[in-house]
């Protein structure tokens, strides 16, 4: 079980979150640390399962990824059997980034990033589509990003 956060665990996670590759040293003078106590909060924030790793952040245009599309999904039944099902199919599928179960008039908000729209046909219908139970869908290109972030607000 996680324990509170206090101000400088916070800390630290503000300042990993938007540069993940700080050295321990330099988090450590950020925060107003000695390093070793740093580092023991930052493994033990890893170990509780509040930081869940560290990426890469990719231009989805420089590796052929441009294209950003979202889809509602309606599934004719609502079960749990149907659900899990989608769950385990839409978890193999690699332009698919993010999978909801939503509440509202369709079941499932899926979110990918293709190449260009031959590819999200593709997609569409030889994949989502063809989802146990999908029965429709509605699509959205997006044509410009406005805002897109991983940072979560954790000052406060």
């Amino acid at each position: 079980m996680t324990r509170e956060l206090d101000r400088l665990d916070r800390r630290i996670l503000a300042h990993l979150q938007r540069e993940g590759r700080l050295s321990m040293t330099e988090l450590a003078e950020r925060v107003g640390l000695s390093p070793t106590p740093c580092t023991e909060r930052v493994r033990r924030l890893e170990r509780e399962g509040v930081i869940t790793g560290y990426h890469a952040r990719l231009n989805p245009g420089a590796v052929g990824q441009a294209m950003l599309v979202f889809v509602e999904l309606k599934m004719a039944i609502k079960s749990d059997e149907v659900f899990n099902q989608v769950k385990a199919q839409i978890g193999h599928v690699p332009h698919v980034l993010e999978c909801h179960l939503v509440s509202g008039d369709f079941d499932f908000l899926v979110k990918a990033r293709i190449a260009e729209m031959s590819q999200y046909r593709r997609l569409l219908g030889e994949i989502l589509l063809k989802l146990p139970g999908a029965t429709e869908s509605r699509s959205y290109v997006v044509m410009e990003e406005i805002k897109e972030t991983l940072v979560l607000p954790v000052e406060g």
